[in-house]
């Protein structure tokens, strides 16, 4: 059976919009409990402004405390020029770039228009290939936007052709407030498939509606071969309202598994860091099969 990466954004989609600041050291323990679980890709920090997403503030002292590993790639997130500048200045091996499909969510998230973001985006990856750094562009709100509503398939198509001459070779599709059904998300990655066959293509969704699993199974049969998770189903953005969490890590994991994908991740190990973490925010997290555990349930004898 074929396999799926499949990439941890827990320490920053997963956490930039809590309330309650997690420290430099629990972020730390977050990312080597990830490691052990299997995460080989991991969006570790966000270089936003900390006047508007405080849990990131401490995005050079995370990246510094990292351990080092040979084969997981750190990856920081970054919306703009001064972004990628702090970035470069640290040892982190990527760098996410983001473009927005919807005007106003565009200015309120980092101050720019759709067609600006990909520009800049464009403009910020060829800054960052320069400096020797791998890079990727995440498409946000690409399948609904929480000021302007639909988003047409058009304008997201045109925005990846945009990226993709510009030399990115990975794209995601963002459900930023978790508005995707199924047969949205077949049909345009399908289409990016067709079009633009040496695409790798990565899907982003959140389960604020409940069909992220769904999502996520609709963009593998499309050809999807990276699939963006959260531990334990923890997330939003601090400039979409009502965008809740990420697709949970574990039960992504587990219906991969069960399918027969190869995602190179432990589910027990999963699940005993989405229990930690929900000690640590003193609160349930909305992962599934967290609270059911796997199956085959091992029978005692």
């Amino acid at each position: 059976m074929a396999s799926i990466e499949i990439l941890d954004v827990t320490a920053r989609d997963g956490l930039q919009n809590e309330a309650r600041l997690f420290s430099t050291d629990e972020k730390l323990s977050l990312i080597n409990r990830a490691i052990v679980a299997g995460a080989k890709r991991i969006e570790v920090a966000s270089f936003a402004h900390p006047k508007y997403v405080p849990q990131m503030a401490d995005a050079e002292a995370v990246i510094a405390g990292l351990p080092i590993e040979t084969d997981v790639t750190y990856i920081g997130l970054v919306m703009n020029e001064r972004g990628v500048d702090r970035a470069l200045k640290t040892s982190v091996h990527e760098l996410g770039l983001v473009a927005a499909a919807s005007d106003t969510f565009a200015t309120k998230n980092q101050n720019q228009t759709r067609d600006s973001s990909v520009a800049m985006a464009c403009a910020m990856a060829a800054k960052t290939r320069q400096a020797g750094r791998a890079v990727n562009v995440t498409i946000a709100t690409a399948f609904g936007c929480p000021f302007e509503g639909e988003i047409s398939e058009e304008v997201v198509l045109d925005m990846v052709h945009r990226l993709f001459d510009a030399g990115l070779t990975e794209v995601a599709l963002a459900d930023t407030i978790g508005v995707a059904n199924p047969w949205q998300v077949s049909a345009i990655f399908e289409r990016v498939a067709r079009e633009l066959p040496q695409l790798s293509m990565r899907a982003h969704f959140h389960n604020t509606r409940n069909t992220g699993l769904a999502n996520v199974h609709a963009a593998i049969q499309a050809g999807v071969k990276t699939i963006d998770v959260s531990i334990g189903g923890i997330g939003g953005c601090p400039f979409a309202p009502k965008a809740t969490g990420n697709v949970p890590a574990e039960d992504v994991i587990y219906m991969l598994d069960r399918a027969g994908f190869q995602t190179g991740y432990d589910l027990n190990a999963v699940i005993k860091t989405a229990h930690w973490l929900s000690d640590v925010m003193e609160k349930p997290l909305p992962g599934m099969v967290s609270r059911a555990g796997g199956f085959p349930v091992p029978v005692a004898v």
